[in-house]
């Protein structure tokens, strides 16, 4: 039985990320595929969040603040079928609540209040990142697989397990594991993808180092990550020998970025992350655009080293790897080009949870 005060609220946040190289790969089954498969990433501090409150007409309301949309349902037993029709307004939260209180009993209703911290589409995995602040919201709020004392270190590939498996669902497609650990772990991350399961490392990388040697700029032009990689998944699994060399060559940028960021070698660090952005518009044209290429021209022009799309392209975020006597002159110039720069830092944590009454 589970005892939840008619008062208590839940709040958690997670970060998302910037991918510096090994996108992609980090997609069951195309890691079996490439030895020393990992994926290179930061956790940013823009940060999805959520928040649960308890209350007493056992009603189920469900509000997307940056999406300005919501759902309400009369009890747990009409979100249940309603999810059986498959017709939701906010999915991704709605199959989380039901994976999380079905198998609870004397829950109070629930408001869930939830905003992601990036644009729709950016490509720095904000939807898992939202993804991940739910679960540590609803694991809280539920005690399950918790019990009282909550601690999100202790159930980390439980979350993981449960976030990536109902994502999958709503996209229709696989999902990725980056994005999970990232937001989970924070901080400066090589993901190791082995088949016997994944290994997140965190990397002896200063936050400041690497806040003074990157800039962010949303496009405006959002995109749709699920479809992206699916093409680029169907491609390698059928054989297409150019497909299934390009990532080979994506595996092994990601192992030596992994080594140059330990040795703290920045210029070794920038040059991976252009020989993986090449990797990846040869093994998949429809990754990059006009747009994205003409900002990395220009920041280019301004003394960066190297930019890439975030996530699978085709629309988003870009992300420079810059000298930090070019920072300014660099973020400058994609603003006089009509791109927005985000004001991202390294995250050095993950996921937050914290409860109140």
């Amino acid at each position: 039985m589970i005892a939840v005060a008619i008062d208590m609220i839940v709040q958690s946040q997670a970060p998302a990320r910037v991918d510096l190289a090994g996108g992609t790969l980090d997609i069951w089954p195309l890691y079996l595929f490439h030895e020393n498969s990992q994926t290179i990433n930061f956790a940013i501090d823009c940060y999805a969040r959520c928040r649960i409150s308890a209350r007493r007409d056992g009603r189920i309301e469900i509000v997307s603040r940056d999406l300005r949309r919501g759902e309400e349902f009369a009890s747990f037993d009409e979100l249940q079928r309603v999810a059986r029709g498959g017709k939701l307004r906010l999915p991704l939260p709605a199959l989380l609540i039901r994976e999380f209180t079905s198998h609870a009993e004397n829950l109070p209703g629930l408001t869930l209040e939830m905003e992601s911290g990036v644009p729709t589409g950016s490509g720095l995995g904000g939807s898992s990142a939202l993804n991940i602040a739910i679960c540590g919201a609803l694991s809280k709020f539920t005690q399950r697989f918790t019990g009282k004392k909550f601690a999100p270190g202790k159930l980390p590939g439980k979350l993981i397990e449960i976030a990536r498996n109902v994502e999958s669902q709503v996209l229709g497609v696989p999902a990725g594991e980056q994005d999970y650990y990232s937001a989970m772990f924070g901080g400066v991350q090589a993901i190791h993808l082995t088949p016997h399961g994944i290994e997140p490392e965190k990397l002896p990388v200063s936050p400041d180092e690497m806040n003074n040697r990157f800039v962010l700029c949303y496009t405006g032009q959002s995109r749709q990550s699920g479809i992206n990689n699916w093409e680029v998944e169907k491609a390698h699994i059928d054989g297409r020998r150019d497909v299934v060399r390009h990532f080979a060559r994506i595996a092994a940028i990601a192992a030596e970025m992994r080594s140059a960021l330990i040795e703290h070698d920045w210029r070794a660090v920038a040059r991976l992350a252009g020989a993986d952005w090449a990797a990846r518009k040869k093994a998949w044209p429809g990754i990059t655009t006009e747009q994205i290429d003409r900002l990395i021209d220009i920041a280019k022009h301004n003394g960066a080293w190297a930019g890439k799309a975030c996530g699978a392209g085709g629309g988003g975020c870009v992300a420079f790897l810059v000298e930090p006597e070019a920072k300014g002159r660099v973020a400058a110039a994609l603003t006089a080009a009509r791109a927005q720069v985000l004001p991202a830092r390294v995250a050095p944590r993950g996921l937050q949870v914290r409860t109140e009454k």
